[in-house]
């Protein structure tokens, strides 16, 4: 079941979440420090708050080594054919036109810097695709132009929008994390494997969240996986990453990660505020 009502409310805290009707605020998960933020100016990644993130870092890392060597020996070699064998330097040229070891040598030699680097790469890839068993799913559907989670194992849902520039403040975001900020983040526990199911409604989507080492394609009609577990709590943010339309700019993705314990809290009022299914019921129907 899906509803679009927002999980943030600007005046509650945790108690009011915790008894009566559920009211949803900002506060109720605890002021959280924002991890996953582009910066003015920034020429690197985001703080990596998973293995797969560490894994992209140290490969992007490793290959930058290997290609800053070889624009280097390819540089001095032009330098030297240039000082070399420039007219003054060698009026008579040479006369052959075939150098046998070098073509052999220009031919292995890069095969073996891709076999090389394929062996560090590819199980970084692997590790990506081969998805594991979750401690819970999440459905995530791309629409035009906002995004809808569905907690799989508890059965609710709900939609999340950009926030407009007037309502930073009051859902306790900064003026510069506007095109950045939702209404209704995605709450996800920390230390937790969490498999996310990625499809789109209409049109093709991308949900990337740089921090994480995570960007799928939801394409309408097939459902793709995708899988993290988060090391630190923190805010999160990520984009859409498919051009899909005019509004393609406005459908950021905002991801709250908390302790599991503050999770459990606000799971419960979670599903008493999207109908979801009580524990009682998830625990019979597991007996």
């Amino acid at each position: 079941m899906r509803l679009t009502k927002s999980l943030a409310s600007p005046a509650a805290a945790l108690a009011a979440m915790l008894s009566g009707p559920a009211v949803f605020a900002q506060e109720a998960l605890g002021q959280l420090e924002t991890i996953g933020k582009p910066h003015q100016g920034g020429i690197g990644f985001q703080p990596a708050a998973t293995e797969l993130a560490r894994d992209i870092h140290w490969l992007d890392g490793f290959i930058l080594v290997i290609i800053t060597v070889i624009v280097l020996l390819v540089t001095a070699l032009m330098a030297w054919v240039v000082i070399r064998y420039n007219h003054r330097s060698n009026p008579k040229p040479a006369g052959f036109t075939h150098n046998s070891p070098l073509e052999v040598a220009w031919t292995i030699v890069p095969i073996l810097i891709l076999v090389f680097i394929g062996a560090f790469s590819l199980p970084i890839l692997f590790k990506q695709q081969e998805i594991p068993d979750g401690d819970m799913t999440i459905k995530v559907t791309g629409y035009q132009w906002f995004w809808g989670y569905e907690y799989v194992d508890e059965g609710f849902g709900y939609d999340s929008f950009l926030l407009p520039r007037e309502q930073l403040a009051e859902y306790g975001y900064n003026d510069d994390e506007y095109l950045l900020a939702v209404d209704s983040p995605l709450v996800l526990p920390v230390g937790k494997v969490i498999v996310v199911q990625i499809t789109g409604a209409d049109v093709i989507h991308s949900w990337a969240m740089p921090s994480f080492g995570v960007k799928q394609d939801a394409v309408p009609g097939r459902l793709a996986q995708a899988w993290f577990k988060i090391e630190k709590e923190g805010v999160y943010f990520g984009q859409c990453s498919e051009l899909c339309g005019k509004d393609h700019a406005f459908m950021p993705i905002t991801i709250k990660a908390v302790s599991e314990e503050a999770y459990a809290q606000w799971l419960e009022s979670a599903k008493a505020e999207y109908a979801g299914l009580p524990s009682s019921l998830k625990v019979a129907s597991a007996d």
